[in-house]
C-alpha cells in the first residue's frame, strides 16, 4: 500500500469513529435522524459529484444509474440497523461487532455460496473475530450481559449491511470505474429520496416530527452528514489504486479508536475488556483479508 493510500484510509478510520460517536449521541426518532443526515449529505455532496461528472464529460451510462441505486438500498438498511443498535445498546459493543461481522460474513458467503476456499489463515481469522466478539460481550452482571447480547444482535445485522455495500461499491468503482465522489453523491441523494415518504408519514403521525429531531440533534446530523461521506469517499479513492484486501484492515483500525472514545465520552462499563475484544476483532479482520 502506498503512503498516500495508507494516509487516506487511516484518516477515514478516525473520521468514521467520530461520526459513529455523533450517531450514538443523537436523540429522538432514529429513522428521522438517518433521513436528515442523508438529506444534508445529498445537499453537501451532490453539487460536488455533478462537477466531477461534468469534468469527465457527463459519461451517463446504465452503470451510473444501477450502481448508486443498489448501493442506496444496502446503505439504508445498514444505517437504520446501526442507529437502532445505538439506541438500544452500547457503542462499545455495537461498533466492533458491526465492523467485525462484515468481513466474517464475506468469508462465510465465499465458503457456502460461491464454493471458494479462502484459506486456513482467513478461516482462522473468522474464528478470531468470533473470539473478539465473545470477549466484548461477556463479563459483568446479568443486566450488562443482556444489553451486550442486544448490541451483538444489532451489530450483526449492521455487519450484514456493511458486507453487502462494501462488496457492491468495490465492484462499482473498480470493475465499472465509476468516480467515487459522483457515485457516492448520487447514492446519498437516492437514499434521501427513498426515505422521504417514510419521514413524512412519521412526522404526520405526531409521535416525532422532523423539526423536533432537527432541533434536538442538529449538531449530530451535521457531523454525520459531513464526516460519513468524506470517510467513505476516502476509502473508495484508496480502493481505486489498492486492493481491498489491504484497505479493509487499515480501515477497521477505527474499531479501537471508537472503543476508546466510547469509554471516555459515555463512560461505558468494562472498558479494558471491550478494548481488548475490539483489538482481537481487528486482528481477526487483518487475518481474513491477508
Amino acid at each position: 500500500m502506498s503512503p498516500t493510500a495508507l494516509a487516506l484510509v487511516l484518516v477515514a478510520a478516525v473520521l468514521h469513529a467520530l461520526w459513529n460517536l455523533a450517531a450514538k449521541r443523537a436523540s429522538g426518532d432514529g429513522y428521522l435522524f438517518v433521513w436528515w443526515y442523508n438529506v444534508a449529505s445529498a445537499v453537501l455532496w451532490l453539487p460536488v459529484g455533478l462537477v466531477v461528472l461534468g469534468r469527465e464529460g457527463w459519461p451517463l451510462g446504465w452503470e451510473l444509474l444501477v450502481g448508486p441505486a443498489v448501493s442506496a438500498v444496502f446503505h439504508i438498511a445498514y444505517q437504520l440497523c446501526l442507529q437502532a443498535g445505538y439506541q438500544r445498546a452500547d457503542l462499545g459493543v455495537v461498533y466492533p461487532v458491526a465492523r467485525g461481522t462484515g468481513p466474517l460474513l464475506t468469508v462465510l458467503f465465499a465458503l457456502l455460496v460461491l464454493g471458494e476456499r479462502p484459506g486456513v489463515v482467513a478461516v482462522a481469522g473468522g474464528l478470531v473475530v468470533i473470539a473478539g466478539i465473545v470477549v466484548v460481550a461477556t463479563g459483568g452482571a446479568r443486566a450488562l450481559r443482556h444489553r451486550a447480547s442486544t448490541g451483538i444482535a444489532w451489530g450483526a445485522l449492521t455487519g450484514a449491511g456493511i458486507a453487502a455495500y462494501t462488496l457492491w461499491d468495490d465492484h462499482a468503482v473498480t470493475t465499472w470505474a465509476l468516480a467515487p465522489v459522483t457515485y457516492f453523491s448520487l447514492g446519498c441523494t437516492l437514499q434521501a429520496l427513498a426515505m422521504t415518504p417514510g419521514a413524512l408519514r412519521r412526522s404526520r403521525a405526531g409521535a416525532a416530527t422532523a423539526g423536533s429531531v432537527l432541533r434536538r440533534s442538529g449538531r449530530e446530523i451535521a457531523i454525520v452528514a459531513v464526516l460519513s461521506p468524506l470517510a467513505y469517499v476516502l476509502v473508495l479513492e484508496a480502493m481505486r489504486t489498492t486492493p481491498v484486501a489491504l484497505v479493509a484492515p487499515a480501515r477497521e483500525s477505527g474499531i479501537v479508536v471508537g472503543s476508546l472514545l466510547a469509554w471516555w465520552l459515555f463512560r461505558e462499563p468494562d472498558p479494558l475488556r471491550r478494548l481488548l475484544g475490539a483489538a482481537i476483532v481487528l486482528a481477526g479482520i487483518t487475518m481474513i483479508v491477508a
